[in-house]
């Protein structure tokens, strides 16, 4: 045993004598992280995304991303003998004959949707607390762009299995595409290879799915951890707190035990949950849709959650064109492709205009609450009132089948709900923000205890004060540490 760890020791002084990073390493594992559940929203995306890269790798082992048709012969009954494509035939015989296949395919489909929505949540926080001011808007302008890409990449994925529900959305696409002015046609027809249905569209959204976005995303993902690693992160400021957490220091646990012991359990327990998921939660069966054909269109076609917003604006969307000059914009254009690209637009913008509006262009390491900036809560509340309400809209013949109210009912009651209840949530939010930061205005200071009197009726001596250090503490508590920024 002692001879090993010398051969150890020895192999480590080597690698260092050459490399230089004892020093590094030393210095990255006593760095402070600040303690909040809120901030592990980030690493649960980040182990999403390494459990689609894991499931993503197993799949495309068995998957054929080829529109070649072929006859069906594998265990699922209803369908031999049917011809389909390869990539459909693939994916049932992935699903049915590959020990694993349909556990891994759904694990994958899965930790897909969580991951989208685990971002959407750090989003969130990020907005509500203030954490995109200076300096991290560039930091903001990464994180808005990884959703857009993982949205992109989510689609592109389910669209690989060329079955009747996957085949809709892109024909919907296609169609979006084409709607832009000037440039939808040469666009739709580069993406797609030609007219729809094109047979090279498969293949294309292969290496897309498989190669491109995922290359762009993990370099988002590694500049985006560099910043906050660079930048320090950002910690609520708990006035009551021992000790103090200022502009000018991080407090929370060090990487090194405490915080790596956190984050694998969080890895550990996000597997776990995406296991279960992909073992006892069916999503996404496609031997029931059937293969693709471009004159079907399934009842109750409904796509993955983080593209409902979109179908549902579509499908709210008044029958309105535009004809000028003799061009026509199509009613497809304003929710399919303007409303997106005003939405990402605004919110690349976000922190500009908040600097902006507000004059404040200081430096800021602390967090804020909702309640104390009212407008920023209210604007933001009714945005995502505005998408839910989008989102609910996307599924509408569900709702109004569940319901038994006719279609047309529910697309005017969601009309109506989209331009109110937005301006309504942002009205109330903003009040209660203010009401809550009036009554913390108004919260009478703690007194302290009055000073018991010596025995001759004087008062007590001043404690001694301990000596003033000359650096800052780094350890302040057994499970807490403190470091200047």
């Amino acid at each position: 045993m002692a001879s090993d760890r010398m051969v150890t020791q020895r192999a480590a002084r080597w690698v260092d004598d050459r490399v230089g990073a004892a020093g590094w390493v030393s210095k990255a594992l006593g760095k402070v992280f600040p303690d909040h559940f809120s901030f592990m929203l980030g690493e649960v995306a980040v182990y999403c995304f390494v459990t689609l890269v894991i499931t993503g790798v197993f799949l495309t082992f068995f998957f054929e991303p080829s529109q070649r048709d072929v006859v069906y012969h594998g265990h699922y009954a209803p369908l031999v003998g049917q011809h389909m494509s390869a990539a459909y035939q693939s994916a049932v015989r992935l699903s049915f004959d590959v020990r694993s296949g349909l556990v891994v395919r759904q694990m994958h489909h899965w930790a897909a949707l969580i991951f989208v929505a685990a971002l959407v949540a750090h989003l969130c926080r990020i907005f509500f607390t203030g954490a995109f001011r200076r300096p991290r808007e560039l930091n903001w302008i990464i994180g808005v762009t990884l959703l857009l890409l993982v949205i992109a990449n989510g689609f592109a994925g389910y669209s690989l299995l060329d079955d009747l529900l996957s085949g809709t959305g892109l024909r919907v696409a296609y169609s979006i595409a084409q709607s832009i002015p000037f440039v939808g046609s040469t666009a739709a027809a580069w993406v797609f290879g030609g007219e729809y249905p094109a047979e090279s569209i498969i293949s294309r959204l292969f290496v897309i799915h498989v190669l491109v976005l995922p290359a762009l995303i993990v370099g988002m993902l590694s500049v985006h951890l560099a910043l906050v690693w660079r930048q320090k992160h950002t910690q609520f400021a708990e006035p009551a707190a021992e000790p103090p957490r200022t502009e000018h220091n991080v407090v929370g646990t060090r990487l090194w035990p405490t915080y790596t012991a956190k984050s694998l359990s969080l890895l550990f327990s996000v597997l776990a949950v995406i296991g279960l998921l992909g073992g006892l939660v069916q999503i996404n069966p496609i031997w029931l849709y059937g293969r693709y054909e471009p004159a079907t269109v399934s009842v109750g076609a409904q796509p993955d959650w983080y593209m409902g917003w979109l179908e549902g604006a579509l499908r709210l969307m008044p029958p309105w064109e535009i004809r000028a000059l003799g061009h026509t914009v199509p009613n497809v254009f304003f929710p399919g492709a303007l409303m997106p690209g005003l939405t990402f637009l605004a919110l690349y913008a976000w922190p500009f205009l908040e600097r902006h509006f507000t004059g404040d262009d200081r430096e800021h390491h602390l967090l804020d609450r909702p309640r104390d900036r009212p407008v920023r809560t209210a604007l933001g509340l009714a945005t995502f009132t505005f998408y839910t309400v989008l989102f609910v809209a996307g599924s509408d013949d569900v709702v109004a089948s569940r319901l038994q109210v006719s279609v047309n009912a529910m697309v005017v009651a969601l009309r109506t709900l989209l331009l109110v209840l937005p301006v309504a949530v942002g009205l109330l939010s903003w009040k209660w923000c203010r009401d809550l930061a009036a009554g913390d205005l108004e919260r009478p200071e703690p007194t302290e205890p009055a000073e018991p009197a010596t025995p001759d009726g004087g008062s007590p001596a001043e404690p001694a004060q301990p000596a003033e250090a000359t650096q800052p503490t780094e350890v302040v508590q057994p499970a807490e540490a403190t470091q200047p920024v």
